[in-house]
């Protein structure tokens, strides 16, 4: 049986450790980095973060509020981005080799020069993004939604866009060697390869 002096602190601690819960990183989380004041981890809250040249590499960013976040140059390669709201970031020259983002939003998002080889973009919504320069090399886009973004130099070498729709997106000088789009929507297209 524990003393009362000794039960004091206890229960104090106690009750400040439910207090802080709901700021915590969730329990797997093994180390906690937050970068110019955004906390990395699944479904935070960052809209405008500055992360610019960021170190994500592996990290776990489910479900997270990004839109308008500066990414420039950050490295994401094999980060989890499944659900996560880019509307409108900047990510010139993000490196996003092998990035999970199914369902994603990256509407109206900047990639120019992003390296997105083997991305898992499979629901993703990059209506009106920049991909000029990009690479979806390897990369899955089955039943993304391209519409009105431009892919202006893009490799598109050996990328899968399964039921893509790609309605009013302009197709421009893009490397487009094994690439499949069955099924996709090329409506307006400027330069899509209707004749695959």
């Amino acid at each position: 049986m524990l003393r009362p002096r000794l039960l004091a602190p206890l229960i104090a601690s106690t009750l400040f450790s439910h207090a802080m819960a709901a700021d915590t990183p969730p329990a797997d989380t093994v180390e906690t980095l937050v970068i110019n004041g955004c906390p990395i981890w699944p479904y935070t809250r960052c809209p405008g973060a500055d992360l610019r040249h960021a170190d994500l590499v592996g990290k776990n960013l489910a479900g997270a509020d990004l839109r308008g976040a500066n990414l420039t140059r950050a490295d994401l390669r094999a980060a989890n981005l499944a659900g996560a709201n880019l509307e409108g970031a900047n990510l010139t020259a993000a490196r996003l080799q092998k990035v999970n983002a199914p369902a994603a939003n990256f509407r109206q998002a900047t990639l120019v020069g992003a390296d997105m080889e083997a991305a898992r973009l499979m629901r993703s919504d990059l209506s009106g993004a920049d991909l000029t320069g990009a690479s979806l090399e390897f990369a899955r886009l089955n039943f993304a939604w391209l519409e009105g973004a431009r892919l202006v130099s893009a490799n598109l070498q050996e990328a899968k866009f399964a039921t893509t729709n790609l309605r009013g997106a302009r197709m421009e000088g893009c490397v487009t060697r094994f690439t499949i789009f069955p099924d996709a929507n090329f409506e307006n297209c400027q330069g899509c390869p209707t004749n695959w």
